[in-house]
């Protein structure tokens, strides 16, 4: 049996009827679990329902709609949520007939953009669907077996079409995304606390002032009922032993006609029910029946244990010691009511007290809310430049950030790890950047030689968390600066070498002699689907540090023997500035990233010897010598930087640069 212990857990709509038992009981009796209430405060929500948790040090109130993405992110971050419980939704079936797009717009965008949320954080570990048993549809009259969890879903009016839209979105993005989705499918439910539209609690708040109970066509609707905290008991168990991906169907084989509850309800007001019962016209489809198989969450370990006796006596209790809870609910009592659902229609506070139209929440109570920082929209002024950098112990990385203290240029290292998604969006969160700049990856210790005994290490950075932090980027809007690499390519017959026809931005990689390059290979394809993404081909990085052990320079000065190959390579003392105008300029797509040309490494050497060490001396070997005593093949290639050159004319030839960024700066004095 699974088990989950969840550390902080947001409840939508629990100011309403269902979520505010469920929370109270949750923050009852489990202390060390924080809850977090999202509620909209809709015409049928109240805070007066969640009195009994206010004071609680482990509750937190949060005024807000569940259709705002940006207060939905901000939650999921800022509180650390690992489960979701989804309660928030328009339930009313009447006023499902006349304001149809309202259910449209609350359960299923509502709930697409809690499913968003959850994808782009990537921390979620259970996301519980609070459904209804009216998705099945209507149950045939002498049917003896329920809905089962797998049965078909058939919904006949706009309110359970909605519900079931959203039951498919939460079933998708589990399969899609691998979200651990659990959906409930639940009878009626009544009990204290519940707006009065509804059947039980309006006969009841009817029958308390002597008016007569409306019933819709002639009563002979069978609905079956469950007491509120049986019902909060279920979503307790559901919520710590339900299993992902499965369907639980929350009901009870005791069914009622509707007729058989007003009897009841006037029996317990003492008043005759033929007197005080009238019959009205049927709503447009009003389901004769709706009928589950409850065995399942049976199994799982749940009963009923109120009885429909027990249960009416103490929700008609409650409504006689609390006549006043809803305020004037005159328009509900109507044997077809329209609730006007508008957002900041009334609200209810912990108090009793009422504002109508109230743009902002501000409670005189303990309860802590939360408020997300609002954008500045009023500003047509471009944000000041700060930069998000990915590989801080990296050469590049640590250059990068160097040289945004250079140029003045606000910038942090991200703390996340690329293959974590929740961490790379809590440092876009916490940092606020205009840019990101991935630097981050694995090129071997100390060469590529070690991604072909590691690969499973290599591709979780290199291409996995690549594209998470892409992703990521991409659903932020951000413009990600990504440093791959031109090892992708090998000389062949259309580029030979020593003709200077080098490869260019939209060649097909054709170099696959080592797993690092392929890697590199396979994710620079995969990225091209994102826009938001500007790919630097960089090859054999060089800088003026000749102290650097990564420098490619330092490198081959300290091998026995090197080959003599020309290739491009990357000056990075000249690049990495353009790297960052290339930045502000928010250009994208793939870059060859190297100087024009191509130098050799005798070329390099006897401009070293010359510069450097005037005793400097080094031997040659051949490609077939140097795979004797290497695990992979090495790329060699000249690129195509005409692209580059055309965006920045300043750009020098390689052999250029090497003398005025590296060697000149370096030169030794005679």
């Amino acid at each position: 049996m699974a088990t989950h212990t969840p550390k902080n857990i947001l409840i939508t709509g629990a100011a309403g009827f269902i979520a505010s038992h469920v929370a109270n009981r949750l923050i009852r009796n489990y202390p060390d679990y924080k809850i977090v209430v999202l509620d909209k405060l809709d015409y049928c929500s109240n805070l007066k329902n969640l009195i009994p948790s206010k004071s609680s040090p482990n509750f937190k109130f949060v005024k807000g709609d569940i259709a705002s993405a940006d207060l939905v992110n901000y939650l999921l971050i800022t509180e650390s949520i690992d489960t979701i419980m989804h309660f928030a939704a328009q339930t009313h079936v009447d006023n499902s007939f006349g304001n149809s797009f309202e259910f449209t717009k609350n359960n299923i965008y509502g709930t697409h953009v809690l499913l968003e949320a959850c994808k782009v954080t990537g921390q979620i570990k259970r996301f519980i669907h609070v459904s209804t048993d009216e998705v099945y549809g209507e149950t045939d009259e002498d049917a003896v077996v329920g809905n089962h969890e797998a049965s078909q879903l058939l919904p006949t009016n706009p309110y359970s079409a909605t519900k079931a839209g959203a039951e498919m979105l939460v079933m998708a993005y589990g399969r899609s995304y691998g979200l651990p989705v659990i959906t409930t499918r639940g009878n009626n439910v009544y009990g204290p606390n519940q707006f009065p539209e509804k059947l039980i609690p309006k006969f009841i708040l009817l029958a308390m002032q002597g008016k007569v109970l409306p019933i819709h066509g002639d009563g002979s609707n069978v609905r079956s009922y469950l007491y509120c905290e049986d019902v909060a008991e279920a979503f307790e168990l559901i919520l710590h032993k339900g299993e992902v991906g499965h369907v639980y169907n929350i009901g009870t084989k005791k069914e009622r006609r509707v007729i058989d509850v007003a009897t009841d309800i006037c029996r317990l007001f003492s008043i005759d029910p033929e007197t005080n019962i009238k019959f009205v016209e049927n709503r447009p489809f009003n389901d004769q029946r709706y009928f589950l198989d409850d065995q399942k969450l049976k199994v799982l370990g749940w009963s009923e244990r109120t009885t429909w006796e027990e249960g009416l006596k103490k929700t008609m209790d409650w409504y006689i010691n609390n006549p006043n809870w809803w305020g004037d609910v005159s328009g509900a009592l109507l044997p077809h009511p329209r609730m006007l659902m508008m957002p900041g229609g009334m609200e209810r506070h912990f108090d009793g007290s009422e504002e109508e139209n109230s743009a902002t929440y501000v409670s005189n109570t303990n309860t802590r809310m939360v408020v997300p920082p609002t954008k500045n929209l009023g500003s047509s002024q471009k944000p000041p430049l700060k930069f998000l950098i990915y590989g801080r112990t990296g050469w590049i990385g640590g250059l990068l950030g160097k040289l945004c203290e250079k140029q003045g240029i606000p910038y942090e290292y991200g703390k996340g790890r690329l293959e974590d998604r929740s961490s790379l969006v809590a440092d876009i969160q916490n940092v606020k950047p205009t840019h990101i700049f991935n630097a981050a990856g694995v090129t071997g210790r100390p060469n590529v030689d070690w991604c072909e005994s590691h690969k499973t290490e290599t591709i979780r950075v290199n291409v996995a968390g690549t594209l998470t932090l892409a992703d990521v980027s991409r659903e932020h809007d951000l413009l990600m600066i990504n440093y791959a690499t031109g090892c992708i390519f090998e000389y062949d017959e259309a580029h030979p070498e020593g003709s200077g026809i080098g490869f260019k931005e939209e060649d097909t990689p054709n170099f696959h002699g080592s797993f690092y390059s392929k890697t590199k290979a396979m994710v620079e394809e995969l990225l091209k689907e994102y826009d938001n993404v500007c790919t630097l081909r960089v090859r054999m990085p060089i800088s003026s540090d000749l102290s650097n052990p990564r420098n490619f320079i330092t490198k081959i000065s300290r091998y026995n023997k090197v080959v003599n190959i020309p290739n491009s390579m990357t000056i990075l003392d000249e690049l990495l500035p353009i790297s960052i105008e290339m930045a502000k300029r928010n250009l994208r797509g793939i870059w060859n990233f190297t100087n024009p040309g191509a130098v050799s490494h005798n070329e390099i050497l006897e401009m070293y010897r010359d510069y450097i060490d005037p005793n400097f001396k080094w031997a040659n070997f051949t490609l077939d010598e140097q795979a004797k005593v290497i695990v992979a093949a090495r790329s060699n290639n000249e690129m195509d930087a005409s692209k580059l050159k055309s965006e920045f004319p300043e750009l020098l030839s390689i052999k250029e640069s090497l003398i005025k960024n590296v060697f000149e700066p370096n030169k030794k004095s005679a």
